[in-house]
């Protein structure tokens, strides 16, 4: 699981825009749409699509991904299979063999090459393909579903959302993708509801 700190920016159906930490690089991936009823939001429509979310993600920069249209068929079925797993494990059910098998073959591709750069951070050593990009993307889901937190993958607690994050803060009891949206619709909707029981 990368242990980069992220958080990506995300849209509201009102136009309004907050912060999400997912927690984990692979779970980045999952607002970019989903399978069934997610599929309505779908932003992974080109090459250009997947080389943009690569740059908004905690993947370290310097990336720089050449991406094909198989490429994007690719995140999408890698995504599906991810958002499935990790419902499933958020909800303790059975993961399904099949999602496995996808994040899997993956996670079997060779990956990007790592190197030092001369200010001493960490880059790449050449264009990655889409490919070694999903590479990553897979291994961070496999390093996430077998390490400590895996039993800190949650669905936010709000009844009309489902964004999937891994809650890695030292209490362990993250209830919400944001405080900025659904933490504070919550405490307004349980403050009106006080109110309204006082009267």
């Amino acid at each position: 699981m990368s242990e980069v700190a992220g958080g990506l920016t995300l849209r509201t159906p009102e136009g309004h825009t907050y912060p999400f930490d997912a927690g984990a690089l692979c779970l980045e991936l999952l607002p970019t749409g989903g399978p069934g009823a997610f599929a309505r939001y779908e932003v992974l429509h080109g090459p250009d699509d997947l080389v943009r979310w690569a740059a908004e993600s905690r993947l370290p920069g310097g990336l720089e991904p050449v991406v094909t249209g198989k490429d994007v068929a690719a995140a999408r079925a890698l995504r599906d299979a991810l958002w499935r797993l990790t419902a499933d494990r958020a909800h303790g059910r059975p993961l399904g063999p099949g999602d496995l098998a996808v994040v899997n073959e993956a996670a079997a591709k060779a990956p990007p090459a790592p190197r030092i750069t001369l200010d001493g951070s960490r880059g790449w050593v050449r264009a990655a393909t889409g490919t070694q990009l999903l590479s990553v993307v897979a291994r961070d889901a496999v390093d996430l579903f077998t390490g400590p937190y895996a039993d800190r993958i949650r669905e936010c607690a709000s009844h009309d959302c489902f964004l999937l994050f891994v809650d890695t803060s030292r209490p362990g009891r993250r209830r919400w993708c944001a405080m900025e949206r659904c933490g504070n619709r919550n405490k307004v909707r349980a403050h009106r509801a006080r109110h309204a029981d006082g009267d």
